[in-house]
């Protein structure tokens, strides 16, 4: 199928969805999610970096019929020692994240993240950039737990990723009000 550039395609149950690119608040703080991650990202074996994660921003995901493109996705490197050279992943991923936004929301929290509890990946983070929150979920017994909430500027240590601090108020513009 032809999807114009500006639009980002995904196949969830049967159906295509169509979200048009996010807007500055939803960019700003996935780029600065993926910032703040950056030590854990990338080829072990340095001693200045932890390592041990590949984390890929805006990975296609295919899982039998259904095709996602999270925000950010992260695969242990002894579940994936290299980076496949190819167009898609089909390698479950360990650690997705989703940043939400007005047009996303129902599909990211409905759709995208009961077909990411039937796969079974085992960290999920919701990211709403409006409402200056991160929720964090664990795969547990077969369904997410609400593992943590954050918001606003608290300095955080979310799983899976607890050795790194992450300092929450870098993820929002400074333009973005929250909601009263």
């Amino acid at each position: 199928m032809q999807v114009p550039d500006h639009l980002v395609a995904e196949i969830i149950d049967g159906e295509l969805i169509t979200s048009p690119r996010p807007a500055s608040p939803h960019a700003w703080a996935s780029s600065a999610l993926g910032q703040d991650l950056g030590p854990l990202s990338g080829r072990g074996g340095r001693p200045d970096r932890p390592g041990g994660w590949w984390i890929i921003d805006e990975p296609e995901l295919h899982f039998a019929a259904d095709v996602l493109v999270p925000d950010l996705a992260a695969w242990r490197h002894e579940r994936m020692p290299r980076i496949p050279d190819a167009a898609f992943f089909t390698l479950v991923p360990d650690w997705v994240c989703e940043v939400i936004s007005p047009s996303t929301g129902r599909i990211d929290r409905a759709g995208k993240m009961r077909i990411y509890e039937r796969e079974g990946v085992r960290n999920l983070w919701i990211v709403d950039p409006l409402a200056r929150t991160l929720e964090v979920y664990r795969f547990e017994d077969r369904r997410w737990i609400v593992a943590a909430t954050h918001g606003g500027d608290e300095i955080v240590h979310a799983e899976p990723f607890v050795t790194l601090e992450l300092a929450l108020g870098n993820w929002w513009l400074e333009s973005t009000d929250p909601p009263t």
